[in-house]
């Protein structure tokens, strides 16, 4: 396997998607022969940094080779962690390529667009004779039981909420709600409210509220979130940036709170249901939501936005709609992968069913064994190997948390097993540090809002 004139080669291909080139193979490569120096570090909110001391080739012949190593390495750094202001040392005409790309009608305006609503700042990349110094500011936070508290998870299509005494949910209410397809920010603020009053019902007082919701949320503040999809830009501004922080002050008053994103606030829940630290949860469902607890148990503030960082250096790969990118997470680990995968199979699937509707036309076929089914969940089996090598480069986590529709049932297990199987003979040193792990009974029955209502600290 040839790409951009490096060479790579891998054992274990995935049978459905035999062009898969796993970004981290090619990485590999690249770095086995470069040897001209060059720094990228990312900056984020609150003079947060993340850095990165690297090589590229730096030859005429190796150029675009070059330009493709850099241009997804910072691509990860950014959805990994995060950032407004892109600094390169090292490399003047590198840092003009990146500036090519990563602005208004370049290849990466949704990444540049993005961040820049993020993080309220204009977008940039610049140069630097010396790198700035990687910095981040981990935050110990969950596990606080005392007190009457009240925990808050807002889905794509349910919400739930959980009143908790010491440590011990009272009450807890599922409500089918659709915040991805209505545009008035006031259906969302009430649906907020109306959870939090019917909890509180159950409560002698309420001491804190703690929030799980998907997006991307600073300060308690939502920036970024696909729940509110549908809701102009104006009124994001006006009514969605501190919807949470407006539902709980309007209707407690001055309490304790913490709003944090859903992926960190599972792999919260899994480092209690394993009883260790160091964990990287991924949930495949309508996307790849992942959330990580550093070795100490803390969060770390990143944006873990996994389903945009890149993992298949195949210049053929799928295309993702929304940002427009190819070859990242969000095609290999979610219902799109399934389905992506199904037509290789040689599985017909009704263009007309939603994600989700044809995840259960896969998840039947496996379930009656046909062998079809079977080899989709074995291709993303192989993926997941693959990419666990990666993200282990990225955050070196020791505990693996895999959870979400597509881990379900028989296809679940047949995907876990081709993955370790892969690991195994591909990368025997990481298989023997890695743990794997599913949600037990006890991951299951604390449930994601009582969890998020151990948040706040009084």
């Amino acid at each position: 396997m040839n790409h951009l004139g490096i060479p790579c080669s891998i054992r274990n291909i995935p049978e459905l998607d035999p062009a898969f080139l796993p970004l981290h193979v090619f990485n590999r490569a690249f770095l086995a022969d470069a040897r001209q120096p060059v720094g990228i570090a990312v900056e984020r909110a609150g003079g947060q940094m993340a850095a990165v001391e690297t090589f590229i080739h730096g030859t005429p012949e190796m150029e675009a080779a070059d330009r493709y190593y850099i241009e997804r390495l910072v691509k990860t750094m950014l959805w990994m962690k995060g950032g407004f202001r892109i600094y390169v040392r090292g490399s003047e005409a590198m840092a003009d390529y990146l500036r090519s790309v990563y602005c208004a009608g370049g290849q990466q305006e949704f990444d540049w667009d993005y961040m820049a609503n993020v993080f309220e700042h204009p977008f940039e990349i610049v140069t630097a004779d010396v790198l700035p110094e990687a910095h981040d500011e981990p935050k110990a936070i969950g596990g606080h039981t005392e007190g009457c508290r009240i925990g808050f998870d807002a889905g794509g299509s349910d919400r739930k909420v959980s009143a908790v005494i010491d440590g011990e949910p009272v009450y807890s209410e599922e409500v089918v709600w659709y915040p991805k397809t209505t545009a008035d920010p006031d259906y969302h603020y009430n649906g907020i409210v109306a959870a939090l009053k019917s909890a509180a019902e159950h409560l002698p007082r309420v001491d804190a509220v703690g929030v799980s919701s998907a997006g991307v949320y600073i300060n308690n503040r939502t920036m970024n979130a696909s729940l509110f999809l549908k809701v102009p830009k104006d009124l994001f501004e006006q009514k969605v940036k501190d919807i949470y922080i407006r539902a709980i002050t309007d209707t407690f008053g001055d309490i304790p709170y913490s709003v944090v994103n859903d992926g960190d606030v599972t792999a919260l829940a899994g480092a209690m249901s394993l009883g260790a630290n160091n964990v990287l949860g991924i949930a495949m469902g309508t996307s790849e939501a992942v959330g990580y607890v550093d070795r100490e148990g803390r969060i770390t503030g990143w944006l873990n936005e996994l389903a945009f960082v890149p993992v298949d250096a195949n210049p053929s790969a799928m295309r993702d709609e929304w940002s427009g990118d190819i070859g990242c997470g969000v095609k290999y680990f979610s219902q799109d992968g399934v389905s992506k995968l199904a037509a290789p199979a040689g599985i017909e699937l009704d263009e007309g069913l939603s994600p989700a509707e044809k995840l259960k036309v896969v998840q039947k076929l496996m379930e009656a064994d046909d062998p079809r089914a079977a080899a989709v969940y074995r291709s993303i089996g192989c993926y997941l190997a693959h990419t666990l090598a990666y993200y282990y480069d990225l955050y070196g986590c020791e505990n693996l948390l895999l959870l979400g529709r597509v881990m379900s049932g028989k296809g679940g297990d047949a995907l876990l097993e081709t993955c370790r199987k892969v690991l195994s003979d591909e990368y025997p040193a990481l298989s023997a540090k890695l743990r794997l792990a599913l949600p037990d009974e006890k991951f299951r029955r604390v449930g994601q809002s009582a969890v998020a209502a151990s948040l706040p600290e009084l």
